[in-house]
């Protein structure tokens, strides 16, 4: 069984009736195999439709103990950027009513800030690239140096690549800032980073569940796009198209994935990471320096959709072992 509701049901005391396992989310199509495999064996929840919330800050706690927190810090690309700010404060009320959140305000925070994800690995003595924070388009020039160009100029808030801008030289970032051209996203904060050129052409992501490494792909990059959410890449290193297996759009053309076992230091880290930050369910993302063959990781995802057609990439289904993993904590906690 299924609903689907704008605003959790209050009653005046108590907890209000419903199912106990509750999604709150913003894209549309990005969930529907969790929730397909729910769907399959009659495990009951409750969508919430993170852009149409609101809640009551005196009302009696929501009918459900569990809440997984599936919004996407790139909703701006969507016209669905108020929603992230409204969603920290949500799952902040909803711990404080002693709701079970997965992925919940800590994580949530990492989640929207590049900088505190920078500033994470760095307290766990875990490389990165160099970077700078700005939250002013003029500073983006005198940030930038001493660092090795190309640079990157990547908003603080954004997810799969969005509003991410590359710059070959000094005199190419200065144009565009002289310009007006230069965009820092959402908070108006971002990162001025030093590109960093894939060794071997691809990247790699680490997907994580319960705290524990559960698979990882490289993914085969354009050179032409940032853009590298797993669960939109429609083609395997052999060619094969992942029919009907991509959730956003048709295939990005030049980005094929496989799947890819890292070495047990990297799971290591990637386990360091999910901890340090709160989370529950996510990807790491880490890069071969082509330069000197340094792994730096750059990317730490509480939103993880999970590639297109695991099966067929990665062995397995990873949306059953995500079923299990909430119903075992709904279990848990009602």
């Amino acid at each position: 069984m299924t609903t689907t509701l704008a605003t959790p049901s209050i009653a005046p005391s108590a907890h209000a009736a419903g199912p106990a396992l509750a999604f709150l989310y913003e894209h549309p199509h990005w969930f529907a195999p969790v929730f397909a495999e729910l769907d399959r064996r009659g495990t009951p929840y409750t969508k919430i439709y993170a852009p149409d919330h609101h809640y009551d800050i005196g009302g009696a706690a929501p009918g459900f103990r569990v809440l997984f927190n599936r919004m996407s810090p790139s909703a701006d690309r969507r016209d669905h950027g108020t929603a992230i700010l409204h969603t920290l404060a949500y799952l902040g009320h909803l711990e404080l009513l002693g709701v079970r959140v997965l992925n919940g305000s800590r994580a949530f925070r990492f989640e929207i800030s590049k900088a505190l994800q920078l500033s994470l690995l760095r307290s766990l003595g875990i490389p990165y690239p160099r970077a700078r924070v700005i939250h002013d388009a003029r500073q983006a020039v005198v940030a930038a140096k001493g660092l090795r160009y190309p640079v990157v100029v990547k908003p603080n808030v954004g997810g799969s690549g969005a509003g991410i801008v590359r710059f070959d030289s000094e005199e190419q970032l200065a144009g565009t800032v002289a310009h007006g051209a230069l965009s820092l996203g959402l908070d108006h904060i971002a990162l001025v980073q030093e590109f960093i050129p894939a060794r071997n052409g691809h990247i790699t992501r680490v997907e994580t569940l319960n705290g524990k490494y559960l698979y990882a792909i490289r993914v085969h990059l354009s050179g032409q796009t940032f853009d590298l959410c797993p669960a939109d890449i429609c083609q395997t290193t052999r060619g094969e198209a992942l029919n009907n297996a991509c959730v956003v759009e048709a295939a990005k053309a030049g980005l094929k994935v496989e799947g890819y076992t890292p070495p047990s230091e990297v799971i290591a880290n990637i386990e360091r990471i999910v901890a340090a930050a709160g989370i529950d369910v996510g990807g790491i993302e880490y890069i071969v320096d082509d330069h000197d063959g340094q792994i730096y990781y750059y990317d730490v995802n509480a939103l993880s959709n999970f590639v297109a057609d695991a099966p067929r990439v990665v062995g397995f289904n990873p949306f059953v072992n995500l079923a299990d993993f909430l119903e075992a904590e709904v279990a848990a906690h009602v």
